[in-house]
């Protein structure tokens, strides 16, 4: 059985609580009906974005959201982690790097040839964690955002 699952639309009430739970531990505002929302546009079809589902599909511990982009400087595809969250109570265990094992080489066989994410600059564990899944800081760039 495998440890990742695509997830679809019947699959919005086991995301929303991990989705919400994860927006608490990063202190991120959002209200039910904004994540929902946000979960609606993903599975419209509308964007190039995925999200699977960590653990078992009836009652999973995680997800990974990766919405899909583009980049010359970087040759071509690229992709973007918006949001990786493992419950606190199952940390530890593995799952974290498994669900980066088996990503990466799923997104390079889609031909992407970059995978971005952003760490809070405070949190030494996801950063630790990211550095041994193959992460480096870009130096020369930092990520700026305008909210539209």
């Amino acid at each position: 059985m495998s440890m990742l699952h695509l997830a679809e639309p019947s699959d919005m009430d086991k995301l929303l609580p991990l989705v919400e739970r994860y927006h608490a531990f990063e202190n991120i505002q959002t209200t039910e009906a904004e994540r929902r929302a946000a979960l609606e546009v993903l599975f419209s079809g509308e964007v190039q974005a995925a999200i699977w589902l960590i653990g078992p599909r009836r009652a999973p511990v995680g997800y990974i959201a990766i919405s899909f982009g583009f980049s010359i400087e970087l040759g071509g595809r690229d992709a973007f982690v918006d949001e990786f969250y493992i419950r606190e109570s199952v940390r530890g265990r593995g799952m974290g790097g498994q669900t980066m094992s088996t990503v990466v080489p799923m997104l390079r066989e889609m031909g992407v040839k970059a995978l971005h994410m952003e760490v809070d600059h405070e949190n030494t564990g996801a950063t630790k964690f990211y550095k041994k899944a193959g992460f480096e800081a870009r130096s020369k760039y930092f990520l700026m955002t305008r909210t539209l």
